[in-house]
């Protein structure tokens, strides 16, 4: 009866490490990616779990838009160096720094903002 206990636990123990495991991986995958270097003249900065965001995203994965139209994604929020380049980007556009959101695009020196506006960009993009 013991052994059954114990095997229980350990299985339990093991099975909620691996969760832990995987939701932080995920985070730091998305962490890492940075545009610091970037050359792209497209850039759409988006934050992890912001529901705008995840409307563009749908968007995006519906229509294809990654097939059709090159452009970088980077993760602001946790990614410190990403919103500073986010920061970079907008202030090209004069727009304020601290009234900065996700979804933004920054699209060689034009800016949008909000998931209607970049939705409607790529909409444009695609000749939709």
């Amino acid at each position: 009866m013991n052994k059954k206990i114990y095997l229980i636990v350990a299985l339990t123990i093991i099975a909620i490490g691996a969760v832990i495991f995987v939701a932080f991986s995920d985070k730091k995958e998305a962490s890492q990616k940075t545009g610091e270097k970037t050359n792209a003249s497209i850039i759409l900065f988006f934050g992890k779990g912001c529901p705008h965001c995840e409307n563009v995203d749908k968007f995006i994965q519906e229509n294809k838009a990654k097939e059709k139209v090159s452009f970088e994604e980077l993760e602001v929020f946790l990614n410190k160096d990403n919103a500073k380049l986010m920061e970079e980007k907008a202030k090209e556009c004069q727009l304020d720094a601290k009234s900065l959101g996700v979804p933004f695009l920054w699209n060689s020196g034009k800016c949008f903002s909000g998931d209607v506006d970049i939705i409607n960009f790529f909409k444009g993009q695609l000749g939709e």
